[in-house]
């Protein structure tokens, strides 16, 4: 037998540390690779991570409600001899990784003698700047229930401010879209392209597909034609589908095509945004699509996305919907290519077939990175696209 080092992989671009939530299986249970071994609590959401071995579990390193960084070992796996298995470690790495130290942390997430909580309570404080220790719980054992939190958060709305109170910590969250957007700012030459779009007959299909799909299907949403539309467009100009890698001043600058249109689309939810990730968008209709995407926005609202939900994209969507800005330029997700912004639908006058014609219509806005794309291409493309959503060639499933 020899024995191998489970450690905590990279989950997004700038994601460094996590939290320890629940290990799914104890100490001599036996494990398959690929199998779910233990939650984590990363900025973004509750993830599961799956065995990178299959063997017996011999020892766990970081228990749960503990903290590792991207490369801590977090348990000792018991393997079948092979050429590649690593011997054990001697201690002293071992105990640096039971506990290691993290920069940064909020207050409540550094104090000794842990309040028992629930990750939405926990996470939910922090973005408040409360301190878990002086609020009373109400679950089994005294555990901090979202409640709990809430309750909290009113009754310091009601009190008096402190005079120059300091302004509360950064949410995790919070930091780690500042983190992505600035790399994306600093890093990332970028430019935009924009062309409005007709939606009169998007919204004949919304009404006539309805009335064929079964009961219990979710509503088809602009966003669902998005998807189908931009994967097509995606299939048709596939030098749009890559992500650039590597230094540009070194000889490993590489752009990298993908393969399979995998879409992100940006969710609000407290104190920032996610962009859950639908792979292979090009294999699903539009009822599946709208079935998907309404899953992972459930999910994402929840704070339980797979770690397979938020990586991968090379293309992202953002619709502000009705209550949005009629235009806007929305930034890059590093490390993706481009990112669609939709502006609100309005009526707009329109001369076609010599006529004057009241329509539906949005503006669209494309970022691309210009280390990928150049200007034709980016106005190609975008222009398919909007063929695409003005055509009655569509995939229900």
């Amino acid at each position: 037998m020899a024995r191998v080092a489970l450690e905590i992989p990279k989950i997004g671009l700038v994601m460094d540390a996590v939290r320890v939530t629940r290990w799914l299986k104890g100490v001599g249970d036996l494990l398959k690779a690929g199998e779910p071994l233990l939650e984590v609590e990363t900025e973004k959401s509750l993830v599961e991570i799956d065995a990178a071995v299959a063997g017996r579990l011999a020892e766990i390193l970081v228990g749960a409600d503990q903290e590792a960084r991207v490369g801590d070992p977090v348990a000792w796996v018991d393997v079948a001899d092979a050429p590649d298995a690593q011997p054990p470690a001697p201690a002293p790495p071992l105990q640096r990784a039971a506990a290691p130290e993290l920069p940064a942390r909020p207050p409540a997430a550094r104090a000794p003698g842990r309040v028992r909580s629930s990750p939405v309570a926990r996470r939910l404080a922090t973005e408040h700047g409360l301190d878990l220790r002086g609020i009373d719980g109400s679950g089994p054992r005294g555990r901090v229930q979202l409640a709990d939190v809430k309750r909290a958060i009113d009754g310091a709305a009601t009190a008096a401010p402190p005079a120059a109170a300091a302004p509360p910590a950064l949410a995790p969250m919070r930091r780690a879209l500042a983190r992505a957007m600035s790399l994306s700012n600093a890093t990332v030459p970028q430019f935009t392209v924009e062309r409005a779009v007709d939606w009169t007959v998007v919204e004949t299909l919304r009404t006539q597909f309805a009335a064929t799909l079964a009961p219990e299907s979710p509503r088809l949403s602009i966003n669902d034609f998005l998807l189908q539309a931009v994967a097509r467009a995606l299939d048709e100009h596939p030098a749009m589908n890559a992500t650039f890698t590597g230094d540009v001043n070194g000889p490993d600058a590489r752009v990298v095509p993908a393969s399979g249109a995998h879409i992100g689309f940006v969710i609000a939810v407290a104190n920032g945004l996610l962009v859950p990730v639908l792979h292979h968008v090009e294999r699903f209709g539009l009822a599946e699509l709208a079935r998907l995407r309404r899953e992972c926005v459930e999910r994402g609202l929840q704070g339980r996305l797979r770690r397979e939900e938020l990586e991968g994209a090379t293309f992202s969507i953002s619709n502000l919907g009705a209550r949005g800005p009629d235009r806007f330029a929305a930034m890059i997700n590093p490390p993706e290519s481009a990112i669609l912004a939709v502006g609100r639908q309005r009526d707009g006058v329109v001369a076609r077939d010599g006529g004057v014609h009241v329509r539906r219509l949005s503006d669209l806005t494309l970022t691309v990175d210009h280390r990928v794309v150049d200007g034709r291409l980016a106005s190609d493309f975008l222009a398919r696209l909007v063929e695409i959503l003005e055509s009655r060639d569509w995939h229900l499933g």
